[in-house]
């Protein structure tokens, strides 16, 4: 009896399932590498570095370089990477005072605002039962952010977890630039503006606190950058076999890995609270993707839900 091999299509998806999982992983340990490096210098300059090295990509590769420079709008490329760099500042900077893992957290309720501006800009319809899974999340993040609160914060949220929250909140921004631009350009010249604008926007704040990283200090920014160009790359090609809810589903693995590696190898705390919160937030956001994916086909796109890292 001779088994058949699955068709061309299954297989594709599921190795782009496998590609996306360990863009996620990726993704999560690139967050990881960012706290070990910013233990001692600026979340700018972690940041700065990370978009520097992920230029280079497009500007030595003449194959990548002449995609990158072939575009069809400026004026959405650049809300795109000027909002995507202004969202990893953010994220770096909470990833250098609060931890790993609630930084993560917070970054990755993006899909939360990108739906609220699709809404009030482009005119967007969103389904009533994003009314469910919405304050669901939002309950999560909370509870969070209460398990971490200091004295003198409100509600839990201090100066850094709002910065986390501004992360989420650009990259909604930048999503929605890419929804009004409806898949027009093509991969590299969205990575490199990315890369470009958000080594701009990082630069005053990672030069004026630059500090010289030291020994173990530039294994940390290597990994944060390789794992950050591995993440994006593994990604862009994943996005062709796999559809959005299951971008959104999958992309939330990057905060389970990051909680991971801060608890195990930097003694970060998690507790019953923020466990039960951080459950609450991923299903949350994860059925926020779910209703808007099946509610709106031709409008939401893979690469519209994974926020900007």
């Amino acid at each position: 009896m001779t088994i058949a091999n699955p068709p061309r299509d299954v297989r594709a998806t599921q190795r782009a399932l496998l590609l996306m999982t360990a863009s996620a992983t990726c993704f999560g340990a690139m967050a990881f590498a960012a706290k070990l490096a910013s233990a001692r210098l600026s979340g700018s300059e972690v940041a700065m570095i990370r978009f520097a090295v992920g230029l280079l990509p497009a500007l030595l590769v003449p194959r990548y370089r002449r995609s990158a420079l072939t575009f069809q709008r400026l004026d959405l490329l650049f809300l795109r990477g000027f909002f995507g760099g202004i969202a990893v500042l953010c994220y770096f900077i909470a990833i250098a005072h609060i931890s790993v893992g609630v930084a993560t957290l917070l970054n990755y309720t993006a899909p939360l605002f990108s739906g609220i501006f699709s809404m009030l800009f482009l005119g967007e319809r969103i389904s009533a039962k994003v009314l469910i899974p919405a304050p669901i999340a939002l309950a999560g993040v909370f509870l969070v952010v209460h398990a971490h609160a200091q004295p003198g914060d409100i509600l839990g949220f201090g100066r850094w977890e709002l910065v986390g929250v501004m992360s989420a909140v650009s990259s909604g921004v930048a999503v929605t630039a890419m929804r009004a631009a409806r898949r027009g350009e093509n991969s590299w010249a969205v990575y490199a503006s990315f890369c470009l604008l958000g080594l701009f926007t990082t630069a005053p704040g990672g030069i004026s606190s630059w500090q010289t990283p030291r020994g173990d200090e530039w294994t940390s920014l290597a990994a944060t950058s390789l794992f950050a160009i591995a993440a994006q790359l593994l990604l862009t090609f994943s996005l062709r076999w796999v559809d959005a809810m299951t971008v959104g589903v999958i992309s939330q693995l990057a905060v389970i890995v990051s909680m991971i590696l801060g608890a195990t190898l930097i003694h970060e705390p998690i507790t019953a609270l923020a466990a039960f919160g951080s459950l609450l937030t991923i299903g949350g956001i994860v059925g926020v993707v779910y209703v808007t994916s099946w509610s709106k086909p031709p409008i939401v796109s893979a690469d519209e839900v994974a926020p900007e890292s």
